[in-house]
């Protein structure tokens, strides 16, 4: 066989010169991601190329020598970085193969008729480099697409970063770059979501980031869209309609929302598939604003019991327990002023005092309501409150005093909680140590 090939060399290369010319015509016809890459001459050059690697490897084969497939490893590399699709790349060498095959048979007929039946062993040895050669080229290119994902997805993450924790003036550059480069209007409407720590595991979120353009991402972007669920590190609508980039980090996840038209409320229809724990801040209007966004977030947050089950949270909804959370210090003292009498009783006393007054608290100031709530009689309620006052000092009918109450409340529910320390605000200098006196 090698022999005949020899002999129809010249023969079989005027042809493989003519199939190149037609199968690049045909290719720049019927797909235009091609059309879109290349010019005939550079395509037909490459097909040319490409056809008379499958002849060489043919020749070696038959030989029982290694196909050479440094080529179409290049080949693959580059049009993974060129972002043709691998689809198309593909079909462009399996009807190359097709049609090598095709001109090969026609020269042995041309030469030699009689010759046709020692070409048949010939087939499998060309379909098997053929096969050696597509999938060096698939492998090239899936190896490339991956480690663009990878960068994509680590520039992605450092953007998001870069709009969620305030790197940089938030008027700046630093912002509105980021924020055009993850696709973000320079005004609009945004929120920021964050979930607890360990609390995500129905996300559906994959390595911080979905893939290019739909993600993270994501960073990740873990978009809607990548980037799964309802959404990841990328950039795509979620089924709600919202656009969300998601960034997972050791604290948790956070997404950062881009509205558009959509209520801030929205948000909860995006979260509920999620069944976990979250906080919501207010809306801002540009990318600049989203690390303080990001901020209140995590103290909505955090006026959710750890315990509670699924929840979100929308800062604005909050604020009071909020404004407990923001400040441990101020929250323990307050706890300690006006409940300590309260604190001080025995557990069984120290419950049922507490969650009376929640519940009244919750249901407006009717004692009435309360009672249905608490399954007891509406004077049970009524004496039990009488207590809280004659410990306290504080009494119901005092707005001020109910105040008081209410947020000395919220600040035993966070400590029950067991919440972390509020987060610092963007910009905060972390604390440090009293000076020590001399002397």
């Amino acid at each position: 066989m090698e022999r005949i090939i020899e002999e129809i060399r010249e023969d079989l290369s005027r042809r493989i010169a003519v199939t190149a010319d037609r199968l690049a015509d045909r290719t720049l016809a019927e797909d235009p991601a091609y059309a879109a890459l290349l010019g005939r001459a550079e395509l037909r050059e490459r097909i040319h190329h490409n056809l008379r690697q499958a002849v060489e490897g043919l020749v070696l084969g038959i030989r029982g020598l290694p196909v050479e497939l440094a080529d179409a490893c290049a080949t693959g590399t580059l049009r993974a970085e060129q972002g043709l699709p691998l689809a198309s790349l593909l079909r462009t060498y399996r009807r190359g193969g097709r049609l090598v095959w095709q001109a090969l048979s026609e020269a042995v007929a041309a030469h030699d008729a009689a010759a046709l039946p020692q070409l048949l062993p010939a087939a499998a040895v060309l379909w098997d480099v053929l096969d050696q050669l597509t999938d060096a080229v698939a492998d090239a290119y899936r190896r490339t697409e991956a480690a663009r994902w990878d960068r994509d997805r680590e520039r992605r993450a450092a953007l998001l970063d870069a709009l969620l924790d305030g790197a940089g003036p938030s008027d700046g550059p630093a912002a509105s770059e980021a924020a055009a480069q993850l696709g973000l209007p320079e005004r609009g409407r945004f929120a920021v979501v964050v979930l607890g720590a360990g609390d995500s595991g129905g996300s559906g979120v994959s390595g911080g980031l979905s893939g290019p353009g739909g993600s993270g991402g994501s960073a990740g972007l873990g978009s809607s869209g990548d980037p799964g669920g309802p959404g990841r590190p990328g950039a795509g609508p979620a089924a709600s309609g919202l656009r969300v980039l998601w960034r997972i980090r050791a604290d948790g996840e956070t997404g950062l929302v881009d509205l558009g038209h959509h209520p801030l409320e929205s948000v909860r229809e995006l979260l509920g598939p999620l069944r976990a724990r979250a906080g919501v801040s207010p809306v801002v209007e540009t990318p600049g604003d989203l690390a303080r966004a990001r901020w209140l977030a995590a103290l909505a947050l955090r006026t959710v019991p750890a315990s509670g089950g699924p929840c979100t949270a929308l800062l604005d909804e909050r604020l009071p327990t909020a404004l407990v959370a923001s400040q441990a210090e101020l929250a323990g003292r307050l706890r300690e002023v006006v409940l300590g009498p309260v604190l001080a009783l025995p557990a069984e006393d120290r419950r049922v005092l507490l969650n009376t007054l929640g519940t009244w608290l919750t249901c407006q100031g009717s004692t009435t309501y309360a009672a249905q709530r608490l399954y007891c009689h509406r004077n049970t309620v009524s004496n039990r409150l009488r207590r809280l006052e004659q410990l306290t000092g504080r009494t119901l009918s005092d707005p001020a005093h109910v105040v008081e109450l209410a947020l000395a409340h919220a600040a035993v529910l966070q400590r029950a909680a067991g919440a972390p320390a509020a987060p610092a605000a963007p910009g905060a200098k972390p604390a440090g140590r009293a000076p020590r006196r001399s002397g």
